[in-house]
């Protein structure tokens, strides 16, 4: 046997054993939860046999605590480089196999580098989380890995999407980093993050609460808003994470993808010209409206469980990517608040960081009252929608279908905040408010005086309606550009995005506004 036998028996030797991650015993108790490795979620998500894996001989350098006997497979992280849908991205997926994927100073490394390189190249990054947090053993280190991280994530935001996915455990800070990418999966039922876990919450204040119920999958997906997706197992939320890249340019220096879908782009849609119910205070989905106007009426809807008074979703028109934001009137009437200022807006910049054209569709009679939203800082949080649609560069298509009033008209990309074709069917009302409160505030002394009141009042109701409750007084001042039947909205449209394909509009120089948080 010569040397070189020899060597590359060698290296094959030290290659299994680290391919073999945690050991047979700690995979098959991993794989007893439901959950795929880490080397199996890459394989997975990668098209078959692209998956370049960098740094698989990296190992720790920690000396403290006997940690300079154990061995780490990969340090608990594969990173490394692939195509999906033949597309390039770099991931890491972190092995809980080994050291529960704990993450020291070469694990942090390790995901630092191909950060880096994903960056250079342009391309998406993916992040598989799945540890046990910081290396205790390794101090400081732990700390400056995750600073390390941090600091990339913000440096990479807006330049390349950032997904990551929580496949397991992920707490303390290890959940700044997922928070600060553009969008977060989790799985439901074996996934959860947290700052601080239940036991120390009950010794702290008394509060008794499961792993499941404080951070799982649909917490975070309705309650707090920190992820957008809902896995029901680690392939369906891998392949969630591979339609949502289908949507999006490599860059912010790209486009994103035309896709032949099939759909023709002169269809049209019946259905919508009877979907307005006759009387405006009955609700109906606006996801029907979508999908009746995107192609193949697929859509991709990020947020699903949170805000569900606004609706945010990618899809596509002549097979074009877009974004699309629209009041759901089954929901609270589809009015504004806090959480769907906070979900909209989010999605805006996102869209408008990687030149995805945006389609508004408006429905909304305004922000929603109360003192539980004035205290919470409504004027604040509904100031982001302004604040982002105005600063929006890409193409912005709005469509009113019913009502349009006050200060969420403009908040929902009105001409005022940059709307380059505004479009409303006939049912369309645009005014400051409902006809029957503006009756009653413009005419109070009148109907008060009148001999009938109500009656006075009904007339006065009716002399707003006849204003205001339609679209023709706005299209009169040029606020909206064309009155379109519902039944061939999508053409009007595919139209107005073709033709603003090649929009250029540019700011005033500076670092950066100081958007309202």
């Amino acid at each position: 046997m010569g040397i070189t036998e020899d060597k590359i028996n060698a290296f094959k030797e030290r290659a299994k054993k680290i391919l073999e991650m945690g050991g047979q015993k700690a995979v098959e108790k991993h794989k007893a939860k439901g959950k795929l490795t880490a080397r199996e979620r890459l394989d997975y998500f990668f098209d078959p046999g692209t998956f370049h894996e960098i740094d698989m001989f990296v190992k720790h350098h920690c000396s403290n605590f006997g940690m300079e006997k154990v061995e780490i497979p990969a340090d608990g992280v594969i990173t490394g480089h692939g195509l999906v849908n033949g597309r390039h991205v770099f991931a890491f997926a972190q092995d809980f196999t080994a050291r529960a994927g704990s993450l020291g100073e070469m694990h942090a490394k390790k995901i630092c580098k191909v950060m880096d390189l994903a960056l250079k190249a342009g391309v998406p990054f993916v992040g598989l989380n799945d540890s046990g947090g910081a290396r205790i053993q390794e101090g400081v280190e732990s700390l400056y890995g995750y600073g390390e991280i941090f600091f990339r994530n913000s440096a990479a935001s807006g330049t390349i999407p950032q997904l990551s996915a929580i496949m397991g455990p992920t707490a303390g800070g290890a959940v700044y980093s997922p928070a600060m990418t553009d969008f977060v999966f989790m799985v439901k039922d074996s996934s959860y993050m947290f700052i601080t876990g239940p036991a120390v919450i009950k010794s702290v204040t008394g509060e008794d609460i499961s792993f499941e119920k404080l951070g799982g999958a649909m917490t975070h997906n309705e309650k707090s808003g920190v992820a957008q997706f809902a896995g029901e197992n680690d392939e369906d939320t891998l392949d969630q994470i591979k339609t949502l890249l289908s949507y999006l340019p490599s860059n912010n220096m790209e486009d994103p993808p035309i896709v032949e879908t099939g759909d023709t782009p002169d269809r049209t849609s019946p259905e919508l010209d009877t979907i307005i119910p006759d009387r405006p205070t009955r609700a109906y989905d606006m996801k029907k409206v979508i999908s009746s106007i995107v192609d193949n009426g697929e859509f991709f809807e990020p947020h699903e469980y949170f805000a569900k008074n606004i609706l945010t979703c990618f899809a596509r028109l002549n097979g074009r990517s877009i974004g699309i934001i629209a009041n759901q009137p089954k929901f609270m009437a589809g009015c504004l608040d806090i959480d769907a200022s906070d979900k909209a807006t989010r999605f805006i910049r996102f869209c408008d960081a990687f030149n995805i054209p945006m389609l508004t569709i408006a429905d909304v009679p305004g922000y929603l009252p109360g003192s539980a939203q004035e205290w919470g800082g409504i004027i604040r949080h509904g100031a982001k929608l302004l604040w982002c649609y105005s600063e929006a560069t890409v193409p912005k298509l709005l469509l009113v279908t019913r009502k349009d009033y006050g200060g969420s008209y403009l908040a929902m990309c009105s001409k005022h905040q940059g709307a380059d074709f505004v479009y409303a069917w006939p049912t369309a009302e645009i005014a400051v408010m409902g006809s029957a409160g503006a009756a009653n505030v413009i005419h109070a002394k009148e109907i008060k005086n009148a001999d009938d009141p109500e009656a006075k009042r009904a007339e006065k109701i009716k002399e707003y309606d006849d204003l205001f409750s339609n679209p023709y007084c706005a299209a009169s001042s040029g606020h909206i550009d064309a009155i379109i039947l519902p039944s061939e909205t999508r053409t009007h449209l595919i139209n107005a995005l073709e033709v603003m394909a090649t929009k250029r509009e540019t700011r005033p120089p500076k670092k950066h506004g100081n958007i309202p948080m």
